[in-house]
C-alpha cells in the first residue's frame, strides 16, 4: 500500500448506506434547552428503525467499457476521484507475489505527460491527499482535492491507465521500497509473519488467496520489467475498472471531461486470464504450528473456511463475528479476557472476498498461559454460538453497532465512494451497497444459530499455533513457488513502451477552476457556574454528535515513582461507574451503537463519546457517570494492569515502540515529561488501588476542564445536557502541584538499542521544540511539513523515493503545555541505519540554514489549510480542533484565522525559527535495531555511542540502564 504514514485515508471495510436518524431540532425551540435535549431522545433507540437511503450515484458506462459512477454534493468544497481496477493478489501470476501491489507502487510515477510524482503535486500541493491500495480482489487508486482541480485529476488518472512510463530505474526503486514496507511490517512486527503469511497460507488450500498481497523478497527479485509491463497491459484497461467521483462538481462539465479524457482509451484485443478458483470444502480439521523471532507471548488462531461476499450468508455471518467480537461486551472479550484473564488480546474478523471467505478468531495469550488453553476457549465460544441462540440483547447490541458503524463510514464524499467502490469490486453491482442495512437488520437469532452450526464446526476448523523461535525450533520459513492459476506465459504482449515526452511536447495539465472556500462554523461557548468551559460547534446535516471533555491530568501528572497512573485511570473508567460492571458498561455503549472511551497522554485526559444524534443524551449520561463515579474497584486494577503489561511486552518487541519510549528519556531525563506514559515492567505491578483514587480525587474536577460538543446539535441542547450531567459537579479537593514538566536540558547522547535478530532498524532524530503557545509554532509547523510531515517532504524524497531505504519517513513537533519534543524517525533495513540517520540530521541542518523556496513555501501552506479544511467535514475532526484551541487557552477566533495565518508565514520565519529552536547540533540519535550490523560504521561517527541490549533497557531511569 502506498501509505501515507502522515494523513492516510482510510478505507471502510463495512459497506453499508446512510442510515435516516432522528435529527435535532434548529434551536428555536419555544420550550427551551430542557425540551431541546429530550427532543433528542425521542427517536427509536434501535437499529431495525433506521431507513437507509440510497447513496444516490448516478452510472453510465463508456463505449470503452468503462463503468462511471458520480455523486453530486455541494455540501463540501471538496471532490474525491477513485479508480478501482478489478486486479489483486489474487491474480498475481505464479512465482511472482505481490505482483499487484508492487505495480499499485508504479502507478504513482511518470506518464508520458507528465514526470514523476506528479500525482503528489497535484493532491497533496493544493491541500489534498492520494493513496491507494490493494488486497485480494481490488487495486485501488484514491485522491481528495479541492473542488476546482477536478479536471486536473481526471485528465492525471485517464494519462496513467493509458501511457504509464515504466523504466528500469522506477522498477528498481519502488521495489526495494517495497521490501521495506514487507520488512516493516511482516519482519519487524512480532505477529507481523502470523497474519500476513502464515494465516492466510494455512487457511485456503487451493485459492490464490493463500498468497500474501505483499509477496515475498524472493519472488520481489525474480520479477523483470517485462513481467511488470505485461501485467499493466493485461489488467489495466477501461473495461476493467470502476471510475468513481463524488464532492462537488458540474454534472454536465464532469461528463464532458470523462468524455475527453477517458473516452478515446480502448482495451486490449484478448481477454482477462481466467481466475475463477473454488475452494474445497473441508474434510477434517486441519492444524498448523509456526515460530517466528521476537514472539514476546504465544498467539493462537482458530478459522473456518466461510462464504464469500455475495453469498445470503454473509450478513448473519457479519452480525455473528460483531457478537463474537465487537467491543467489550462481546464474547471473546467477556470470557477470554475479562472472566477467565486467559489473554491479553483476542478478536474475530470475517474475510468474505469476491471467491471465497473465512472467519478467523484470534488470542495473544496473557503471561503465563498456553495456546492450548486459547485453542479451547476459542472453540468453547464458537460451541456456544452452535448449541443454543444467542439473546435478543445481543442481537439488538450487534445491530445498532453495525448501524451506527456504517452512519460514522459517511460523513465523507471520499468514505461514501469507497463504500461503493467495495461493493462494485464484490458483486459488480451498485444496488448491494444500498442493501447492505436492510439485509443486516433481517437478521435473526435462528440465522445465527444456523451459519453457526453449517460453517463453526470443529470438523471444518484451522487451529494454528505461533510461538518463539528458539534454537530447538528454529523461525518457519515462508513458502514460496506456490501455484496459481495465472502465470507469466498467460499476460498479454508489452506492446508499446512509453517515456515521458519532451516538455514542449506533452498535453499540458488542465488549469484550476475558481477555488470554493472551506467554511469554518462559528463556534458558542459558556461557562457553568462550576467553571466547566463549554464550547459548541454545531455541524447540521449528519445526524451524529461528539463530546469530549478534557482534563488536566496527564501522564506529567503522574506521582514520582509511579508512572502509569494517569493512564490506568482513565483505562479503568470504563470499567465500573456508580455501581455498574464493566461488562454491563460495555453492554450499555453498544446498545446505543456508540464510541465512548477514554485516553491520557502527557498533559490532559479525554473523556470522548460520539454517538447517533437520537441517543445522545444516554450517551452523554454514560460519559458524566465515567468522569464522576467510576468505582476503581480492585479487581478491575488487577485485570487491567495485567492486561497493560502483556500489551508493554507486546510493544518491547518492536523497534518502533522501543525506540519511542527511549527518545523520551533521552530528551527529558528524569523530568515528568521523560517517563514513559503508559507505566513499566515495574512501576506497574506497583500501583495501587490508593493512587488512582487520589489521582481522580485531585485531577478530576471541573476546574480547568473543557467540554467541548460537535456535530448534530444546537447551543441550547448542549447547555442543557452539560448542566444536566455536570452543573453540579464541584471540586473536591485541591490539585497537588507538579515539578516542572519539561525540567532541564539533558546533553545530547547517542544510544543504540541492540535487538539481535530485529526485522528493521528504527532511528530517530531528536530533541526539545517548543510549546504551544509559542510564536514560532506556526512557522515551525510549516517547516516541519517540509522536513517530514507529508509524503512529498524533503525526508521522505531523500530516504523513500531516490533511495529505497524506507517504507517512509515523519516528523514532528511534538508540542505540550511546556517544551515539547521533536522527533524525526524512519525504520530502514538494519545495515542501512547509520546511512538513514545522517540523511535526517543533513535535512535538519538545511533547513536551519537555507531558505525554503517560493513553490515549497505554497505547497506546504495548502496541505496545512486542505489537511485543516478536511478536519472540518467530520463530527470528531472538527471538535478536536476546537478541543485543541481550548486545551491550550487560545482564542476560538485562531479556528477562522487559521487560513490566513499560514498563507502569512514567510521563508524567513521559517528558518529563523528552525535556527533557533531545532539546531541538529544539539539533537540526539536514537536506534533500535540489530547492532552487529552497523555499530562500527556509528562508532566512526560517533565514538561516544551507548549500545544497550534490550534485555537490559531500564525506562524507569533516565540513563536507560
Amino acid at each position: 500500500m502506498k501509505s501515507r504514514l502522515f494523513a492516510a485515508a482510510s478505507i471502510a471495510a463495512l459497506m453499508m448506506a446512510l442510515p435516516a436518524c432522528a435529527s435535532v431540532g434548529d434551536g428555536s425551540n419555544a420550550a427551551g434547552p430542557a425540551a431541546a435535549v429530550s427532543e433528542m431522545g425521542q427517536a427509536s433507540e434501535t437499529a431495525d428503525a433506521v431507513v437507509v437511503p440510497p447513496l444516490g450515484f448516478q452510472e453510465r458506462t463508456l463505449a470503452n467499457g468503462l463503468r462511471v459512477f458520480t455523486a453530486r454534493d455541494t455540501s463540501t468544497s471538496n471532490v474525491t476521484v477513485q479508480v478501482w481496477y478489478k486486479v489483486g493478489s489474487k491474480d498475481d501470476p505464479q512465482d511472482r507475489s505481490g505482483f499487484a501491489h508492487l505495480f499499485e507502487h508504479l502507478m504513482f510515477k511518470a506518464t508520458e505527460n507528465f514526470p514523476d510524482e506528479t500525482f503528489d503535486r497535484l493532491t497533496e500541493d493544493v491541500g489534498g491527499n492520494n493513496n491507494a491500495f490493494t488486497s485480494d480482489d481490488v487495486t485501488a487508486y484514491h485522491e481528495t482535492v479541492p473542488a476546482n482541480h477536478l479536471e486536473r485529476l481526471i485528465f492525471a488518472e485517464a494519462d496513467r491507465l493509458g501511457s504509464l512510463v515504466v523504466n528500469e530505474a522506477v522498477f528498481e526503486s519502488e521495489r526495494d521500497v517495497v521490501k521495506e514496507e514487507y520488512r516493516q511490517g511482516v519482519l519487524a512486527s512480532p505477529y507481523g509473519r502470523l497474519f500476513s503469511l502464515f494465516v492466510p497460507a494455512t487457511v485456503y488450500q487451493d485459492h490464490p488467496y493463500r498468497r500474501s498481497t505483499i509477496g515475498s523478497i524472493e519472488d520481489l527479485d525474480a520479477a523483470t520489467i517485462e513481467d511488470v509491463r505485461r501485467f499493466h497491459a493485461t489488467y489495466y484497461r477501461p473495461d476493467n475498472a470502476y471510475l468513481i467521483v463524488s464532492g462537488n462538481f458540474d454534472q454536465g462539465q464532469l461528463d464532458g471531461w470523462i468524455d475527453r479524457y477517458f473516452g478515446p482509451l480502448t482495451n486490449p484485443d484478448r481477454a482477462l486470464p481466467a481466475n475463477d478458483v473454488r475452494e474445497p470444502e473441508p474434510t477434517g480439521p486441519r492444524e498448523a504450528t509456526f515460530h517466528a523471532p521476537n514472539v514476546p507471548l504465544p498467539a493462537v488462531v482458530l478459522a473456518w473456511p466461510t462464504v464469500r461476499y455475495d453469498h445470503p450468508d454473509r450478513a448473519a455471518l457479519t452480525v455473528l463475528d460483531g457478537i463474537l467480537s465487537t467491543g467489550e461486551s462481546s464474547r471473546l472479550y467477556r470470557s477470554l479476557v475479562y472472566d477467565q484473564q486467559l489473554t491479553a488480546q483476542t478478536s474475530s474478523s470475517l474475510d468474505a472476498s469476491q471467491q471465497a471467505g473465512a472467519l478467523t478468531a484470534y488470542a495473544i495469550m496473557a503471561e503465563g498461559r498456553t495456546p492450548e488453553e486459547g485453542l479451547a476457549a476459542l472453540r468453547a465460544e464458537a460451541a456456544r454460538l452452535r448449541d443454543a441462540p444467542v439473546t435478543e440483547a445481543e442481537l439488538a447490541e450487534a445491530k445498532n453497532e453495525l448501524v451506527a458503524s456504517a452512519l460514522r463510514q459517511r460523513e465523507t464524499v471520499e468514505d461514501r465512494a469507497n463504500a461503493l467502490g467495495w461493493s462494485l469490486i464484490n458483486t459488480g453491482n451498485a444496488a448491494a451497497a444500498d442493501r447492505e442495512i436492510a439485509d443486516l437488520q433481517g437478521v435473526t437469532a435462528a440465522d445465527i444459530q444456523r451459519v453457526a452450526r453449517r460453517y463453526l464446526t470443529d470438523q471444518r476448523s484451522i487451529a494454528i499455533r505461533y510461538l518463539n523461535a528458539d534454537y530447538a525450533n528454529p523461525a518457519t520459513v515462508q513458502a514460496v513457488n506456490v501455484t496459481a492459476p495465472v502465470t507469466v506465459a498467460d499476460l498479454a504482449p508489452v506492446g508499446r513502451i512509453f517515456e515521458l515526452l519532451p516538455e514542449d511536447q506533452r498535453e499540458p495539465l488542465p488549469q484550476p477552476g475558481a477555488a470554493v472556500e472551506p467554511a469554518t462554523p462559528a463556534i458558542q461557548s459558556f461557562t457553568l457556574a462550576n467553571g466547566l468551559e463549554v464550547f459548541v460547534a454545531r455541524k447540521p446535516g449528519l445526524p451524529l454528535v461528539s463530546a469530549r471533555l478534557s482534563l488536566p491530568a496527564g501522564s506529567a501528572h503522574d506521582p514520582s515513582g509511579k508512572a502509569g497512573v494517569a493512564n490506568m485511570t482513565a483505562a479503568l473508567l470504563t470499567q465500573g461507574a456508580d455501581g455498574r460492571s464493566a461488562p454491563e458498561i460495555a453492554a450499555q455503549i453498544e446498545q446505543l451503537g456508540a464510541d465512548i472511551g477514554a485516553s491520557s497522554g502527557a498533559d490532559f485526559t479525554t473523556i470522548y463519546a460520539n454517538a447517533p444524534a437520537d441517543v445522545f443524551p444516554q450517551a452523554m449520561e454514560i460519559l458524566a457517570d465515567l468522569a464522576r463515579r467510576p468505582d476503581f474497584a480492585g479487581e478491575e486494577l488487577e485485570r487491567q494492569r495485567d492486561q497493560a503489561l502483556d500489551g508493554l511486552r507486546i510493544q518491547l518487541s518492536s523497534p518502533g515502540p522501543v525506540g519511542s519510549a527511549a527518545v523520551a528519556r533521552v530528551v527529558y531525563g528524569d523530568a515528568p515529561y521523560g517517563a514513559p506514559g503508559g507505566g513499566t515492567l515495574s512501576s506497574l505491578p506497583a500501583l495501587t488501588r490508593e493512587d488512582v483514587v487520589a489521582f481522580h480525587t485531585g485531577r478530576y474536577s471541573p476546574v480547568g476542564a473543557k467540554l467541548v460538543f460537535s456535530g448534530d446539535i444546537t447551543a441550547d441542547q448542549a447547555r442543557a445536557l452539560a448542566e444536566q450531567t455536570f452543573g453540579d459537579w464541584n471540586a473536591s479537593a485541591a490539585a497537588p502541584a507538579i515539578a516542572a514538566r519539561a525540567g532541564a536540558a539533558p546533553p545530547p547522547r547517542v544510544v543504540v538499542i541492540d535487538q539481535p535478530g530485529a526485522g528493521q532498524a528504527a532511528v530517530f532524530v531528536a530533541r526539545r521544540s517548543i510549546a504551544r503557545d509559542n510564536a514560532d509554532y506556526f512557522p515551525l509547523t510549516l517547516g516541519n511539513t517540509l522536513l517530514g510531515g507529508s509524503f512529498t517532504s524533503r525526508l521522505n524524497q531523500e530516504i523513500r523515493i531516490k533511495r529505497g531505504l524506507s517504507y517512509g519517513t515523519r516528523s514532528g513537533l511534538g508540542v505540550r503545555l511546556d517544551t515539547g519534543a521533536f522527533t524525526a524517525s524512519a525504520q530502514t533495513r538494519n545495515d542501512a541505519a547509520v546511512e538513514v540517520a545522517g540523511l535526517i540530521l543533513a535535512e535538519l541542518t538545511r533547513l536551519a540554514t537555507t531558505l525554503p523556496t517560493g513553490s515549497e513555501m505554497t505547497t506546504r501552506q495548502a496541505i496545512l489549510t486542505g489537511a485543516f479544511g478536511s478536519s472540518l467535514e467530520t463530527v470528531d475532526g472538527l471538535g478536536s480542533l476546537v478541543a485543541g484551541l481550548a486545551l491550550y487557552d487560545l482564542p476560538m477566533s485562531d479556528l477562522a484565522a487559521y487560513a490566513g495565518r499560514v498563507r502569512a508565514i514567510t521563508p524567513e520565519q521559517v528558518q529563523a525559527a528552525f535556527a533557533e529552536h531545532l539546531p541538529a547540533s544539539e539533537a540526539s540519535l536514537v536506534i533500535v535495531g540489530d547492532a552487529a550490523t552497523f555499530i562500527e560504521a556509528l562508532r566512526a561517527s560517533y565514538p561516544n555511542v551507548e549500545v544497550i541490549p534490550l534485555t537490559g533497557l531500564n525506562l524507569d531511569s533516565a540513563t536507560l540502564q
